[in-house]
């Protein structure tokens, strides 16, 4: 067999644990007669299963033809590339055609006799949502790891219109918790301020033990060992398959390799993508006599109002587990292994 573990990002692996609840969720809200949601926002460390969850979500409305589904890329001019692979999706472009939606000025397709070419690319969406509406049709946007660019702005604010506008069209998106974060701030984007987020948790660890006793044919106890080397950490579950089914089980060399592995190809963007402040907080999680807030604050020096905001951040970033009252510590597994080795004393003091 090949192996069913996958260290790729964003790549649907043969072997997952699916978060069913939470993509009932989304689908149940879309798939509702009056729907009250038409946008979800999935958030969540990097490695945490975004993409693969928004494919999921994807792959299961597509089991519906009634539904339309279009990924974008958030470096592509967002409206003129919806208004492209609209045109050119199979069983759609006859509807816009017998409804006159002339879009030769954009380059898309040919004239269509009769007809005005439409020159706003906002215009021509919604004359393409009323056909689609008018057919009981849906259709579903997915983009995956958005920013807050000139593109996403002006996509965010015309699917704003067509919401409005009562049109059939959904929004699934995903991206760490600061690039959502920037987007929502911007005054014109207020329903996005308002979307429902679903932040990707850490996997079950008792999932995941079945997840590995299930494909390597191992007893329950040697499955849990395994499963909490993870924390949970959906590309630490899947690094840790992965290694594992290559090197034919789990030997302290694997376990080293899983370790280099985990930081070179998640920990160091995530790093990457923190503040000195961040940073310096994390160094004191690490470095601190207990996880208690208390402990870490007098480790740092620092008072009460002044963690705070980092706490609030690195909870929101996935990287830090708040859910017990007083107490810090890594959602992460390693992870304060990482910051040790790339946080020196002498940075400390920067």
């Amino acid at each position: 067999m090949d192996n069913p573990y996958t260290t790729l990002f964003g790549k649907v692996p043969a072997q997952m644990i699916p978060r069913s609840q939470q993509a009932a969720l989304v689908t149940d809200s879309f798939l509702a007669q009056s729907p009250s949601q038409q946008v979800y926002v999935v958030t969540g460390v990097r490695g945490s299963g975004k993409t693969v969850f928004m494919t999921d979500v994807s792959r299961s409305l597509a089991r519906d033809d009634r539904w339309a589904i279009e990924e974008l890329s958030i470096e592509q001019d967002l409206l003129v590339g919806l208004a492209a692979r609209l045109s050119n999706q199979k069983g759609l472009s006859r509807l816009f055609l017998e409804a006159k939606i002339d879009l030769s000025f954009f380059g898309l397709g040919v004239h269509v006799q009769g007809a005005q070419p439409i020159t706003d690319v906002g215009v021509a969406l919604e004359r393409m949502l009323e056909v689609l509406k008018r057919a009981n049709r849906r259709l579903l946007i997915t983009i995956d790891e958005v920013v807050n660019n000139a593109h996403m702005r002006l996509f965010a604010s015309t699917f704003q219109i067509l919401v409005r506008k009562d049109l059939p069209v959904f929004l699934l998106m995903t991206g760490p918790y600061e690039n959502i974060e920037s987007l929502q701030n911007e005054k014109t984007l207020t329903f996005l301020y308002r979307a429902p987020k679903i932040r990707l948790e850490p996997l079950g660890i008792r999932s995941i033990a079945t997840n590995y006793a299930r494909a390597f044919g191992i007893d329950r106890e040697r499955a849990l060992k395994m499963a909490r080397r993870t924390n949970g950490y959906s590309f630490a579950f899947q690094l840790l398959g992965h290694l594992v089914w290559e090197r034919k089980g789990l030997t302290e060399q694997t376990l080293e390799e899983y370790k280099a592995q985990l930081f070179e190809l998640s920990y160091d963007k995530i790093w990457s993508e923190l503040s000195p402040g961040d940073r310096r907080v994390t160094y004191g999680i690490a470095c601190a006599v207990s996880p208690k807030v208390q402990d870490i604050r007098t480790y740092l020096g620092l008072e009460s109002n002044q963690l705070s905001p980092y706490r609030r951040r690195l909870i929101n970033k996935g990287i830090v587990d708040g859910t017990q009252r007083g107490r810090m510590s890594f959602t992460l597994p390693c992870f304060d292994e990482y910051v040790l080795e790339r946080y020196g004393e002498d940075e400390l003091l920067i």
